[in-house]
């Protein structure tokens, strides 16, 4: 099967989209759309690649007969981009968000469905081999059910530009990775949320960059996330601290090394602390990591004729726990998602 790819978006993460396609035995880039053609003719000389240039994403599919588009533009172009490409039959592997809002992300699911193509998004920090290796321990029930989960953020980076403008800056730029992460290590979905969000003593951000959410899990657990992206000293990860809790014991990842459990050691006598004993897993994902590692699930969901891990419906699901958060820090009560 030969894919006809056509790159829409020629920023700095079309790179390493770009850089995948090429390397892909089965895949050809067939044309750069972007607004402005300088960006793309740059983008172009750049990857070495000699392509037909185009503002227009429609006269692009039209002329070079692709059948599937990268989309890699700012969120806010998402719909219009997904909603051409489908239409005029071509399947599209996007960026996150789906949308800017959860309104516009039901319009793309409809729209995705009408026209019966494929849509994935990208989720790439699932596909870490931490992250692998502790979804694989909760799903062989080392620590028994889980009761709940825990994950702590907090970073002080100083981006300058549009997210220091944001009303909800940490929940809507960042937040998505670590609720989709949640998501995929339970093997649950939310059902309700509550979240507080404020802007603490010192921030440099207009809008709310802390926030402390409450989720009620489909599978009977809780999810609690705290997060500030203007905590100066003492850093997290970027993957966040994670505990989870269950029946007899608790896994902890730091996000950054492997990820270790202390479970009761059925094999000592009882005392006022339940004896512990530690388990370590080894490495349990073989594959890419980060974007290739998405990427490669994409390509083979397509050629095998089966959702992706990360289609359109799955990262509805993560969506709405953002956009669920931001509604209930706004009413300031929790919401049913």
């Amino acid at each position: 099967m030969k894919h006809k790819i056509i790159v829409v978006g020629c920023g700095a993460m079309a790179d390493i989209w770009i850089d995948y396609a090429k390397v892909r035995e089965n895949a050809e880039i067939v044309a750069l759309v972007d607004l402005d053609k300088e960006i793309a003719l740059t983008k172009a000389k750049q990857k070495e690649l000699k392509v037909p240039i185009f503002s227009d994403l429609k006269k692009a599919i039209k002329e070079t007969n692709a059948n599937l588009v990268f989309d890699v533009t700012i969120p806010a172009a998402h719909k219009k981009v997904v909603s051409t490409a489908v239409e005029e039959g071509c399947h599209v592997f996007g960026e996150k968000p789906m949308a800017e809002s959860i309104a516009d992300a039901r319009d793309v699911w409809n729209i995705v469905e009408e026209n019966n193509q494929v849509y994935n998004v990208m989720q790439n920090r699932r596909y870490l081999k931490q992250i692998r290796t502790l979804r694989k321990m909760l799903d062989d029930r080392i620590i028994g059910q889980i009761s709940s989960i825990h994950a702590d953020f907090f970073l002080g980076p100083h981006f300058g530009g549009f997210r220091e403008t944001m009303e909800h800056p940490l929940i809507l730029d960042m937040a998505i990775h670590t609720f989709d992460q949640a998501r995929f290590i339970s093997n649950a979905d939310p059902i309700s949320v509550y979240c507080h969000s404020y802007n603490a003593k010192g921030s440099w951000f207009k809008g709310d960059a802390s926030a402390i959410c409450i989720f009620e899990m489909s599978d009977g657990s809780i999810f609690h996330y705290k997060g500030s992206w203007s905590a100066e000293g003492y850093p997290t990860s970027w993957e966040s601290d994670w505990r989870i809790i269950g029946e007899v014991g608790t896994v902890c990842w730091n996000g950054e090394d492997e990820p270790t459990a202390e479970v009761i050691d059925e094999t000592l006598p009882k005392d006022f602390f339940s004896p512990m004993k530690r388990i370590t897993y080894p490495n349990y994902w073989m594959g890419k990591e980060g974007h290739f590692g998405c990427l490669d699930e994409m390509f083979q969901a397509l050629e095998e004729k089966r959702p992706a891990e990360t289609n359109y419906k799955d990262n509805f699901k993560s969506m709405q726990m953002v956009f669920g958060a931001i509604e209930s820090a706004e009413k300031g009560k929790k919401i049913i998602l």
